[in-house]
Formats: C-alpha cells, sequence, structure tokens
C-alpha cells in the first residue's frame, strides 16, 4: 500500500480516538434537561444523538471486521431505529449512552490499529454508493464524527447560551 493509503487511514483515526474525549469534556456536568431538549419535534436531542453514535459505531465496527475478512463484501445502507421502536433513540440516559460510545469506540480503535497497513486498499461494494475502500469509508466515518460534534454543540450553544446573550443575539444564529 502507498504512504498516501497509509495516510488515509491515520488522519480518520486520529480524530476517531479523539471523539469520545471531545464529547465527554463537552457534556461533563450538563443537567439532564439540556441533555434532552429538543429544538423542534423532528430535531434530535443530545441524548439522542448520543444514542445515534453508539448505534453507527456498531455498524461501523462491523463493516471494518467484513472489509477485513471477506473479498469485497456487499454492504447495505445505513437503516435508522424506528423512532417509536424498541431501539428507538429516545430511549435511554444521555450518561448511559455516552458511556457505551466511549468504551465502543475504544474497542474500535484498537480493532483499527490492529490492521495491517494495507488494509485501507481493501474494497467492499456499498448497495447505494457502489465500490469503495476501507479508507474512504473510515474518512467518511471521521466526517461523521465531525458533523455530530458540530450538532452537539448547536444544541448545547442554543439550549444554554443564546437565550441569555440578550443583544448579542443578533451576531449568533445557532442551528440546532
Amino acid at each position: 500500500m502507498s504512504t498516501d493509503s497509509a495516510a488515509s487511514i491515520q488522519a480518520p483515526l486520529l480524530l476517531l480516538e479523539k471523539t469520545p474525549i471531545l464529547v465527554e469534556t463537552m457534556l461533563r456536568d450538563l443537567p439532564g434537561d439540556v441533555l434532552q431538549w429538543k429544538p423542534a419535534a423532528d430535531r434530535w436531542s443530545i441524548s439522542e444523538v448520543l444514542a445515534h453514535l453508539v448505534h453507527a459505531e456498531l455498524v461501523f465496527c462491523g463493516r471494518v471486521r467484513r472489509f477485513v475478512a471477506e473479498e469485497s463484501p456487499a454492504l447495505e445502507v445505513f437503516e435508522q431505529p424506528d423512532p417509536a421502536g424498541p431501539k428507538a433513540y429516545s430511549r435511554g440516559a444521555a450518561g448511559e449512552h455516552l458511556a457505551e460510545f466511549a468504551g465502543a469506540r475504544r474497542a474500535a480503535v484498537a480493532l483499527l490499529r490492529s490492521l495491517p497497513g494495507f488494509a485501507g486498499a481493501r474494497t467492499a461494494q456499498h448497495s447505494a454508493i457502489g465500490h469503495i475502500t476501507l479508507s474512504q469509508m473510515m474518512n467518511e466515518w471521521a466526517s461523521h464524527d465531525l458533523g455530530h460534534l458540530r450538532q452537539i454543540a448547536e444544541l448545547y450553544r442554543a439550549r444554554v447560551f443564546y437565550p441569555h446573550a440578550g443583544p448579542f443575539q443578533k451576531y449568533s444564529n445557532p442551528k440546532p
């Protein structure tokens, strides 16, 4: 595998390793009402984002294992659980979701660090987007983390700080 391919695995891996630390630091000591607050009925709370991260972690890790164990495995589109079903993101407490995510991510990072250098070039067939490499999926995984870090920060910002900013609100427009 080329150095470019190895580097394309290293950058997402470094971010994936940091995400739980960033989330834990940001959410430390926040009251439950902030963690459960939803800006609208069709939007997620911080707790629901954390539950989604747990679910996504299991999907991404399962895919990594398949990339390594199978020749060009067929991967299906990621499916969100039924919002009214038993695995709905609205079930459970934010602290539980965060602890589960942090533990699952530590295991994922250990798995990723154990991969041989050529693993990023491994391929799969995704049902919606076609031919992909493990490196591409890892970069999407890191991008997914950053998107949800931003979402969590915007929810926090909109609920805790924006309402109390007075005339400074005109300089800020949170989009949770």
